[in-house]
C-alpha cells in the first residue's frame, strides 16, 4: 500500500500541474512493419504499438530497454542499467540469458538480428532514434527467422533539417549523455546529416559494471529528377561493456539494505563477463514510382569485432561480417472495383565470421580438484579453439490487402526463408562444466544445419465505427535453433546437440480505437508453441537447451491514452498471461503443466502527462506481477508494484532543460530471480538498479 499512496500522490501532482496547462496532442501512430510501407495502426490486424520522438524525449531514453519496457506483452530486463537488455514479447526470447533471441530488431530496414537470431543492440545510437515500433507475435514480412515478432527503430531522417540540437545530460553514478546532431540542405537535391553521441557510466552501485559508448553518423540524401531518392548512412560504434554476474540470497539481501551491492556476492567464478565491441555500418536505400509500383531496394553492410569474456572462455573475434539486401515492390492495383495493394520481395543475408578464436582464461584460482573457483582477471590465456562460420538466410515475402466491402480490409501473407548455418574449426582445449576446468577438446569438428522456415497470416480489420476497429488474425512463424545453442549443447553434453525448430500459431482478435480524445488497444490471443526451444540451468548454473513439447501461452493486452483536456493526457497499460507447458518431460522432470518461469501473472502501468507553453511533465508507475522461479513451480518472487518514474522539463525559445528521475522512491528489487535445485537449492537474483536522475540541457539550431 505505501508505493500505492506514493504513486497516488505523484499522479496528482502532475495531474494538478496538467489542469493549469494546455496544449493540443496528438494520438496518430503510423506502422511499417505489417507491410513495410506506411500504414494507420488502426487498420493492422494485429496487436502493433508505436513510441514516437515526443515519448522518447520525454523518457530521456538511454538505451531501447527504456523507450518500449511499458508497452503491454513486452518484458525488458537488464543487469547493466539497460545496455544489455534482454527483450522477451509474448513469451519469445525466454531462452536467452543475454541479448535477444526469437526478435527481429530492424534499423531503418536494416537487420540488427543476425541470420542465426541473435541480436546487437550495442550500436543503436539512442539520440538519433525518432520512433521505435512493436509488431507482437508471428505475422509481420520483417520477421526473418523470428517468430516473436519485430522491434522497428527509425531514425532521424537527413532530409530532416529542424532537428539539429547539441545535448548534454549528467547524472547518476557519473552518468554522462551527449549528443550534437545537424542535418542541412547543400541544395535543393542534396542533404547530409551527422550525429555524434556519447555515453558512459561507472554504475558503481554494483561491482563491474562501467558502460561506454561513443558513435557516430554521417548521412546523406539525394533527389532526383524523376523524384526517386537515394538515402545513405556510413557509422560507427565503440561500445565497451562489462556485465556483473547475478546475486546469491546474501548478496541481495546486502543490496537491499544498502543499495549497493557487496564485493565477493556475485555470483560464481565468471566475475569478469563482458562486451567490448567496434562496429562499422553502412546502409543503402532507393526509393523509386514506377507508376503503380514502387520499387525500395535497399543494401547493407556490417563489420563488428568483439572482446568478449563469458562463462569458462574469452571470445576475441574481428573478422565478422553482415551483409545483405533486400528488394521491396509495392503494387497498387484493384480488386472487387476497389483500392487493393500487393507487397512482396526478395529478400537475402549473410553472417560471415572468419578465424574466431576463443582463449582460456589466464589468471584464475582453483579448488578441490582443480575446479576453477574465482577469476582474477578478463585477459587471455592459452588459445583454446579457432573457427569459421557461415550463416545464410534467402527470402520470400509477399502480402496482399483487399478491401471487398465498405470498413473491411483483408490482408493475406506469407514469407518463406531457407537458413543454413555451418561451422568449421579445431578446438584444442574446452571448459568442462562438470569438472569445472579446462580439459582437451573434441580437436577438428564440422556442424551443418538447414531449415526451411514458412509464416502465412491471414487478418481481418472491420470498422465499427468511424473510430472504432474490430480486428481478427491467425498467423504461424517457424523459429530455428541457433548455431550457438547448438554449439552450447555440444560443449556441455554431445548428446543434446540436436534441436528442431519451434513452430508458434497465433489466434488474435482485438478493438482499436483512435478517436481525438482517446487512443484504445485491447487485444486477446491464443499462442501456441511445439517443440518450443527452452534454456535449461544445472547446478552449477551453466546453461544448455531442449525441444518442449508443447506450450500454450493464453494473454490479455490493454492500452490506453486519454486527453482528459487540452495538454493532460492520462492512461495505463496491462497484459495478463497465462503461459503454459502442455507437454514438456526432459531428465529433469516432468513439467507438463506447469507454468513458464519468469513470465508474471500480468503486469501493468499507469501514467499522466501535461505540456503547456514551455512547461512539461509526466509521471509513471511500472508493475511486474509475481512469477514462478523455476520450471518445477515450487517457488514465486513477488515482482514488483509500481515503481515510479518521473520528469519535469521547462522549454525557452531553442533551450530545454529536463530532469528525469527513475525509481524513484529507490525500491530495491530483483529484475529477476532464479531457483536451481541441485545438492543445495540455489537462488540467484538480478538486482535493479537503485534511483537513477539525470539533468539534461538540450540546444536546437
Amino acid at each position: 500500500m505505501k508505493n500505492v499512496h506514493k504513486i497516488a500522490l505523484s499522479l496528482a501532482v502532475v495531474s494538478a500541474l496538467n489542469l493549469a496547462y494546455a496544449e493540443d496532442l496528438s494520438l496518430d501512430s503510423i506502422s511499417v512493419t505489417a507491410t513495410k510501407f506506411e500504414r494507420e495502426t488502426k487498420e493492422v490486424p494485429q496487436s502493433v504499438s508505436v513510441v514516437n520522438t515526443e515519448q522518447i524525449e520525454d523518457k530521456n531514453v538511454l538505451n531501447v530497454k527504456d523507450a518500449i519496457s511499458t508497452i503491454p506483452g513486452v518484458i525488458a530486463a537488464d543487469k547493466s542499467g539497460g545496455y544489455d537488455s534482454r527483450l522477451i514479447i509474448r513469451g519469445a526470447g525466454l531462452k536467452a540469458n543475454y541479448g535477444i533471441r526469437e526478435v527481429m530488431v530492424m534499423r531503418d530496414g536494416v537487420p540488427m538480428t543476425d541470420p542465426d537470431s541473435f541480436t546487437r543492440m550495442d550500436f543503436v545510437d539512442i539520440d538519433d532514434m525518432q520512433s521505435v515500433e512493436v509488431f507482437k507475435g508471428p505475422g509481420s514480412i520483417y520477421a526473418a527467422n523470428a517468430s516473436g515478432g519485430v522491434v522497428f527503430i527509425k531514425s532521424k531522417s537527413v532530409f530532416n533539417t529542424d532537428n539539429n540540437r547539441i545535448k548534454l545530460g549528467y547524472g547518476s553514478f557519473k552518468s554522462v549523455n551527449a549528443n550534437i546532431k545537424a542535418s542541412f540542405e547543400i541544395d535543393k537535391s542534396n542533404y547530409m546529416g551527422v550525429s555524434i553521441s556519447r555515453r558512459q557510466s561507472d554504475n558503481d552501485w554494483r561491482e563491474w559494471n562501467k558502460f561506454d559508448t561513443t558513435q557516430v553518423s554521417l548521412k546523406y540524401g539525394h533527389f532526383f529528377e524523376d523524384d526517386s531518392s537515394l538515402e545513405m548512412e556510413l557509422s560507427y560504434t565503440d561500445a565497451n561493456l562489462q556485465l556483473p554476474q547475478t546475486l546469491k540470497q546474501t548478496g541481495f539481501d546486502y543490496y537491499k539494505d544498502n543499495g549497493k551491492t557487496n564485493d565477493g556476492d556475485d555470483e560464481g567464478a565468471w566475475q569478469k563477463s563482458g562486451r567490448y565491441s567496434k562496429t562499422y555500418f553502412l546502409n543503402l536505400k532507393y526509393e523509386k514510382d514506377f507508376g503503380d509500383i514502387t520499387f525500395r531496394p535497399q543494401a547493407y553492410l556490417t563489420k563488428w569485432s568483439h572482446y568478449h569474456p563469458v562463462t569458462g572462455i574469452i571470445n576475441d573475434a574481428d573478422g565478422n561480417y553482415v551483409t545483405g539486401a533486400d528488394l521491396a515492390f509495392d503494387y497498387k492495383h484493384n480488386m472487387f472495383n476497389r483500392k487493393a495493394n500487393l507487397v512482396f520481395g526478395l529478400t537475402a543475408r549473410a553472417d560471415i565470421q572468419d578465424n574466431a578464436k576463443k582463449y582460456q582464461y589466464r589468471d584464475y584460482t582453483t579448488g578441490f580438484g582443480g575446479r576453477i573457483t574465482k577469476v582474477l582477471s578478463d585477459k587471455e590465456g592459452t588459445l583454446a579453439s579457432t573457427e569459421d562460420a557461415l550463416s545464410k538466410l534467402y527470402g520470400f515475402y509477399a502480402q496482399e490487402t483487399v478491401s471487398p466491402v465498405d470498413k473491411l480490409l483483408i490482408d493475406i501473407g506469407l514469407r518463406y526463408d531457407a537458413l543454413s548455418f555451418s561451422a568449421d574449426g579445431n578446438e584444442i582445449t574446452k571448459y568442462d562444466y562438470s569438472s569445472g576446468k579446462y580439459v582437451a577438446g573434441v580437436g577438428t569438428y564440422s556442424i551443418s544445419e538447414n531449415y526451411n522456415l514458412f509464416s502465412p497470416k491471414i487478418g481481418i480489420t472491420y470498422g465499427l465505427t468511424d473510430t472504432l476497429n474490430v480486428y481478427g488474425l491467425i498467423a504461424s512463424a517457424n523459429q530455428a535453433p541457433t548455431d550457438n545453442e547448438i554449439k552450447a549443447n555440444r560443449a556441455y553434453d554431445p548428446t543434446l546437440a540436436s534441436l528442431k525448430a519451434s513452430t508458434s500459431t497465433n489466434y488474435e482478435v482485438g478493438l482499436k480505437e483512435r478517436s481525438k480524445d482517446l487512443s484504445m488497444d485491447f487485444s486477446v490471443y491464443y499462442n501456441a508453441v511445439r517443440d518450443e526451444i527452452v534454456a535449461v540451468k544445472d547446478i552449477f548454473n551453466n546453461t544448455y537447451y531442449k525441444n518442449a513439447g508443447k506450450t500454450r501461452r493464453i494473454g490479455a493486452e490493454l492500452s490506453l491514452d486519454y486527453v482528459v483536456a487540452d495538454g493532460l493526457h492520462v492512461g495505463g497499460t496491462g497484459s495478463y498471461f497465462d503461459y503454459t507447458y502442455v507437454d514438456y518431460v526432459s531428465s529433469d522432470g516432468d513439467f507438463s503443466g506447469n507454468k513458464q518461469r519468469f513470465i508474471p501473472d500480468y503486469q501493468y502501468s499507469l501514467f499522466s502527462g501535461f505540456t503547456t507553453g514551455g512547461f512539461s511533465g509526466r509521471v509513471e508507475g511500472v508493475t511486474y506481477g509475481p512469477y514462478y522461479m523455476d520450471d518445477a513451480n515450487t517457488e514465486k518472487y513477488n515482482g514488483y508494484t509500481l515503481v515510479t518514474n518521473m520528469m519535469l522539463a521547462y522549454k525557452y525559445k531553442q533551450n530545454k532543460i529536463q530532469l528525469n528521475i527513475n525509481n524513484l522512491f529507490d525500491q530495491r528489487y530483483a529484475t529477476e530471480a532464479e531457483k536451481v535445485a541441485g545438492f543445495t537449492t540455489t537462488y540467484y537474483y538480478t538486482p535493479a538498479s537503485p534511483r537513477f536522475a539525470m539533468l539534461t540541457y538540450t540546444y536546437e539550431f
